[in-house]
């Protein structure tokens, strides 16, 4: 029997998002179906779905940490693509899932074990032979940063540049929550990955920092000048392999002092702590249980307002004259809320994760085994990006 429409894991911000523009894309994906751990989240999705875009998708429960029963649903589906937009913890097991079906996979972000704070595309790229046997492909980190980025470095690897040595990936979220503290994607993921040590490439090896220790004054178009520190993201560890001639490529995120001093304190009593203690007799994760605190990134979009900017600052020679340009999205936080009921944050990694999964679904990008986004030709992405809510923009900067 042949594949047909598309299966979504994952019923949070991101998923709305991305649930909403497959239903926008239905000509496309032909038929949608939902599935979570939590089926009321599905279902609510659904009807919204069914009420703003006329579209009707079906909803599944499924356990994303166990093979055979997401085996058994994908079978019962039988898609041509798995979109992932669950936990980065569950990764590995979709994937598994995926070859062991023969179906095409797609997420956002790399995989992270629950019980180490670290990210890395190592046990994925170890699936290469796994998704070449198995006649079928994925594709890494297909959201914003990383996934547009990757494209962006693409794209001016392909069309702007003939040499690339330095690229600054540059995030700003400029949205005001009202919230004395909250963070604008799942806390667990957000508040490991801040609080970790940072690291950038350069010359051929790793250089470490201490969490935060960096800082830049950066002006952001239509936001401003924000302060902006460097972090380890997942996409360095991708473009430093796939952007010939590069010398250097840095991460940078803006973060308010306010953000920072709760931070801080939370840190330093031990409330980011990942590891199991032991509460009044009953076994907790300091880290799971702040984020049980925390407001649902998913509730902040009626109340977020401003704007995001990211992108890549880029600089290498092009016909042996030196160039620098900023390729950059910027995105209002109540227009992506009007349009599919989020704040940007979940916008702008839930159009790109559906635009990735289009670019497998429709043949665009093909091969097996296993791929970061900027191993593929960059303009078809490029092109709906554009069409798809997320226009961007090239700023040339002047050459120091």
């Amino acid at each position: 029997m042949n594949k047909k429409g598309i299966l979504i894991i994952g019923a949070g911000g991101v998923s709305r998002v991305a649930t909403v523009k497959c239903a926008m894309n239905i000509d496309t994906f032909e038929k949608i179906t939902l599935a979570s751990r939590t089926l009321s989240k599905c279902e609510a999705i659904a009807k919204d779905i069914k009420k703003n875009q006329k579209v009707d998708i079906d909803v599944a429960k499924v356990d994303a940490d166990n093979v055979p029963e997401l085996s058994e649903l994908i079978k019962k589906i039988n898609p041509k693509v798995v979109l992932n937009v669950a936990l980065p913890y569950q990764d590995l097991t979709i994937m598994d899932a995926c070859t062991s079906c023969g179906v095409d996979y797609v997420d956002t972000a790399n995989y992270e074990h629950p019980d180490v704070a670290k990210f890395e595309y190592k046990e994925q790229w170890a699936k290469q032979e796994q998704f070449k046997k198995a006649g079928v492909k994925a594709l890494l980190g297909s959201g914003f940063d990383p996934g547009v980025t990757g494209v962006f470095c693409a794209y001016a690897q392909q069309n702007l540049f003939d040499e690339i040595n330095y690229i600054d990936i540059m995030d700003c979220n400029a949205g005001d929550h009202g919230y004395a503290f909250a963070t604008n994607f799942n806390p667990e993921i957000n508040l490991r990955e801040v609080s970790s040590n940072g690291r950038y490439w350069e010359d051929g090896k790793w250089i470490e920092t201490k969490p935060l220790e960096i800082k830049i004054d950066h002006d952001y178009p239509e936001i401003g000048i924000k302060p902006s520190y460097l972090l380890y993201h997942e996409e360095l560890e991708s473009l430093c392999k796939n952007i010939k001639g590069l010398k250097r490529i840095r991460f940078f995120m803006t973060f308010g002092d306010s953000y920072i001093q709760h931070m801080n304190c939370l840190q330093n009593v031990g409330m980011l702590g990942i590891e199991e203690i032991e509460h009044k007799g009953q076994k907790i994760i300091p880290m799971e249980f702040l984020a049980t605190l925390l407001p649902d990134p998913a509730s902040l979009g009626p109340r977020t307002v401003g704007k995001t900017n990211i992108g890549c600052i880029i600089e290498g020679f092009k016909d042996g004259i030196k160039k620098k340009v900023y390729i950059y999205n910027t995105c209002d936080h109540q227009e992506c809320y009007k349009e599919v009921g989020a704040q940007a944050v979940s916008y702008t990694t839930g159009v790109p994760a559906m635009i990735g999964t289009k670019m497998l679904y429709k043949g665009i990008w093909d091969g097996t085994g296993v791929f970061n986004i900027e191993e593929f030709d960059a303009k078809p992405f490029m092109d709906e990006l554009m069409i798809q809510g997320l226009p961007w923009k090239i700023l040339d900067l002047p050459v120091e």
